[in-house]
C-alpha cells in the first residue's frame, strides 16, 4: 500500500478521514476517503501504482471489454452508444472554430469505440490504453497502434485530448497533467470528464455510491478542486458540460450495492434516484459527472 503525504492539489500535509468504502467490484476490501483542508478527497492509503492493474482484472469491469454480461451492463453499453455521437460532436466544435486538424489522443480508450467513431468521420486519432485485453481490441479496431502509456509519445501534438472518466485513475495526477498539457496544439481543447462527489446522488448513496469506485479511483473531484489543479498547471477552465446519463447508470449500480438481490427495487430505485439528481443539478450545477472543456 501506499500512503499519499500531500495534497496534489494545494500540496498541503493535513488531511481528515471522509468515508470508508467497499470495493464491490473485485477484492471486497475495503478502503478510506480522506479529505485534505482544502476540501480534496483522495483514496489514501491505496494500493501500489505495480498493484493497481489487478484491482481492473474482473469481468465486471465493463469498460474493459465489449461484453455485456449482466443487465446494468447491458445498459452501460447501450449508454455508451448513445453517447459516442455526442462526444464527438463535442469536441468537433473547437475544431471547425479554430480551423485545427482533426487529430485526437483518447486517453484510457478502453476499447477504442470512441476512436472509431471519430476516425470513420476523417479524425486521425491515437489512443492510451493501459489493460492489454482493451489495448488488443481497440488495436484491432482502428488497425493502429495503442500505447500502453504517455511516455511512449513523442514528437507529436494533438487539436483535441480527451479523458472520459479517466484522471481519477491516473496515480501521478500533476506529472501526467503536465504531460497531457504540452501534447496540446496552439488553441488546442483538453476534455476531461470525471464523477462530481457533490452531486445529489453522490450525498444521498454516500459510502455506497458507484462514483467512489474504490481503489480504482483515486482522485473524488468536485467543481472546486478541479478548477484549483487546473489553474495550477495554468490550464483555462472554459465550459463546464454535464453528462445527464451517468446519474442513472451511477444510481442503478449504487443500488445494487446497497440492496444486493433487490433486482426490480433496485432499477425502480437506480432510475428514480438518477432523476432527482439531474432535478437538482438544473438549480444547482452539481450533475453526477461532468465534462471539463480546458485550453492552454
Amino acid at each position: 500500500m501506499t500512503t499519499l503525504q500531500s495534497c496534489p492539489v494545494c500540496q498541503g500535509t493535513t488531511f481528515d478521514p471522509y468515508l470508508d468504502c467497499i470495493d464491490y467490484t473485485v477484492s471486497k476490501k475495503t478502503f478510506a476517503i480522506q479529505k485534505c483542508r482544502c476540501g480534496f478527497l483522495f483514496t489514501n492509503p491505496r494500493p501500489a501504482d505495480d498493484d493497481l492493474p489487478a484491482y481492473y482484472e474482473s469481468a465486471q469491469y465493463i469498460s474493459h471489454t465489449d461484453r455485456g454480461a449482466t443487465l446494468l451492463d447491458k445498459i452501460y453499453l447501450l449508454a455508451r452508444t448513445q453517447t459516442l455521437r455526442w462526444k464527438k460532436k463535442l469536441v468537433s466544435k473547437p475544431v471547425m472554430d479554430n480551423g485545427n486538424p482533426k487529430t485526437l489522443l483518447d486517453i484510457g480508450c478502453g476499447t477504442g469505440d470512441f476512436l472509431k467513431t471519430c476516425q470513420s468521420e476523417g479524425w486521425t486519432v491515437q489512443g492510451i490504453e493501459p489493460s492489454t485485453n482493451a489495448r488488443q481490441i481497440a488495436t484491432r479496431k482502428l488497425n493502429t497502434t495503442i500505447y500502453q502509456n504517455l511516455g511512449e509519445i513523442s514528437g507529436q501534438s494533438f487539436s483535441v485530448i480527451t479523458l472520459w472518466h479517466v484522471l481519477e485513475h491516473i496515480p501521478n495526477l500533476n506529472q501526467d497533467l503536465a504531460r497531457i498539457a504540452s501534447l496540446l496544439d496552439k488553441g488546442g481543447m483538453l476534455f476531461i470528464a470525471v464523477p462530481n462527489h457533490k452531486s445529489r446522488d453522490g450525498a444521498s448513496y454516500n459510502k455506497y455510491w458507484a462514483g467512489y469506485d474504490v481503489p480504482r479511483h483515486l482522485w473524488h473531484f468536485d467543481r472546486q478542486s478541479m478548477s484549483r489543479l487546473l489553474s495550477s498547471h495554468n490550464l483555462k477552465l472554459k465550459e463546464i458540460i454535464p453528462m445527464k446519463l451517468d446519474s442513472y447508470y451511477v444510481s442503478l449500480l449504487s443500488e445494487s450495492y446497497k440492496n444486493p438481490g433487490a433486482r426490480i427495487q433496485n432499477m425502480v430505485r437506480g432510475f428514480w434516484g438518477g432523476l432527482q439528481s439531474n432535478t437538482v443539478a438544473r438549480k444547482t450545477g452539481e450533475y453526477s459527472s461532468l465534462i471539463y472543456v480546458v485550453t492552454q
